[in-house]
């Protein structure tokens, strides 16, 4: 039997001074624009924005490389910084914004929301925020059961293979979680069983995050194109929350319209709640 997580203080599930940052650039090379891309009247990045805010876990900042998507998010009520366009990767993106905005330290826990998830559920951002209660883990994730058999062996669905840890104490019977031990595009693990769907939302400790973006990329991330096998190959725990459902990522047009049509749903059905 495993040993009990040691949680933070009684009462504090969600850590404190949580600082929510979207990476948002205009240069995608499948959907040029993606972030201001339009759903239902709104940029997608105003989407994403509204969601993370309605997660209630502190401040929310855009940080971009285009004049265009801060102008667009401050126009709509949402700060945004100026980062380089020649980023990497979103944590690379994230780190500099809080260098910016942040040099005293004041802000524990760095929440990056990708800013191509405009249907992210607000309450599933909180949900990896909890995960962190445990002191023991440096960055938490989300990861859903797969239930389509194509699913499986897609590399596009990047799988986590982790280990069941003990539930956050952070919803009525508790938040369950895995310990990730790899992520892989293949099919894994094999035989008989759940396999589970990564979703690349990370909340990280900020001395996390500091040690991650200063490290060169690592052997197995280079192999399978997988950032955050940086981290468990520094020895850097990760675990994760299962949740219910993968939010829609906008990669091209095809998602863009699934995206629209979800949103528009969305809207019907609130409209007939009223």
């Amino acid at each position: 039997m495993p040993s009990p997580a040691p949680f933070a203080e009684p009462g504090r599930i969600i850590p404190q001074n949580c600082l929510i940052i979207i990476p948002a650039r205009m240069g995608s090379t499948r959907l040029p624009g993606k972030p201001l891309a339009d759903i239902g009247g709104l940029p997608m990045i105003v989407h994403v924005a509204t969601r993370a805010r309605e997660a209630k876990l502190g401040k929310t900042l855009i940080a971009t490389d285009s004049t265009e998507i801060k102008i667009i998010a401050e126009k709509h009520g949402f700060e945004a910084v100026m980062t380089a366009a020649g980023h990497q990767s979103g944590s690379d993106r994230i780190y500099e914004a809080l260098q910016q905005i942040d040099a005293n330290n004041n802000f524990e826990i760095i929440i990056n929301v990708q800013g191509d998830l405009p249907t992210i559920n607000p309450a599933d951002i909180a949900a990896a925020a909890a995960v962190l209660a445990d002191t023991g883990v440096d960055i938490a994730t989300l990861c859903a059961p797969i239930s389509r058999a194509e699913e499986k062996t897609d590399p596009n669905v990047v799988k986590l293979v982790g280990s069941k840890r003990p539930a956050i104490p952070a919803l009525e019977g508790g938040l369950p979680r895995l310990r990730a031990l790899y992520f892989t595009r293949a099919a894994a693990p094999w035989g008989e069983g759940v396999l589970y769907h990564h979703i690349g939302l990370y909340a990280y400790r900020r001395q996390a995050l500091e040690k991650f973006v200063q490290m060169p990329p690592s052997e197995l991330e280079s192999r399978e194109k997988l950032e955050q096998l940086r981290a468990l190959e520094a020895d850097m725990r990760i675990d994760a929350a299962i949740i219910t459902g993968v939010p829609l990522g906008v990669d091209n047009a095809a998602d863009l319209e699934r995206a629209r049509q979800y949103i528009a749903r969305e809207a019907a059905l609130a409209q007939s709640r009223l």
